[in-house]
């Protein structure tokens, strides 16, 4: 499974391209019509969704990140989050809650993050989460 953070999500719904699109965006449709097993956590619906002003925006946006699978955190996750969490914090690493909990939901899935936050990186170097790097 391919769980996809903010980062990826905002790229390619919240921004409007004029000419040349991103290849993210590119691959991300792809994946799309390939039918490839996308989900989101919750936390990261939460995220694309605060601050959109706009009504119909928002009801279009929350039409469509509700069209994949969302990833509700589990006492479990939330636990790991906060392992993960102690162990960035060991090794110096400064990790919010809210990465430390989108990792946590990728391992518990068996799943490999598909983000553009290089925040994560440091994230993996102390456990084992995996990233999805498109083609």
């Amino acid at each position: 499974m391919i769980v996809v953070d903010s980062s990826v999500l905002s790229l390619v719904y919240r921004r409007e391209w004029v000419g040349l699109r991103p290849a993210v965006v590119e691959a991300f449709e792809e994946l799309v019509r390939a039918n490839a097993a996308l989900a989101i956590p919750g936390i990261v619906l939460q995220e694309v969704l605060a601050g959109v002003r706009i009504e119909s925006k928002f009801l279009a946006l929350r039409s469509a990140l509700l069209s994949f699978p969302i990833l509700p955190a589990s006492a479990e996750e939330h636990v790991l989050a906060a392992e993960i969490s102690t162990s960035c914090g060991r090794s110096g690493i400064a990790a919010s809650a809210v990465d430390c909990l989108i990792a946590a939901q990728t391992m518990a899935c068996n799943g490999r993050l598909w983000t553009l936050d290089c925040d994560f990186a440091a994230i993996a170097r102390g456990s084992r989460l995996k990233f999805f790097r498109p083609a």
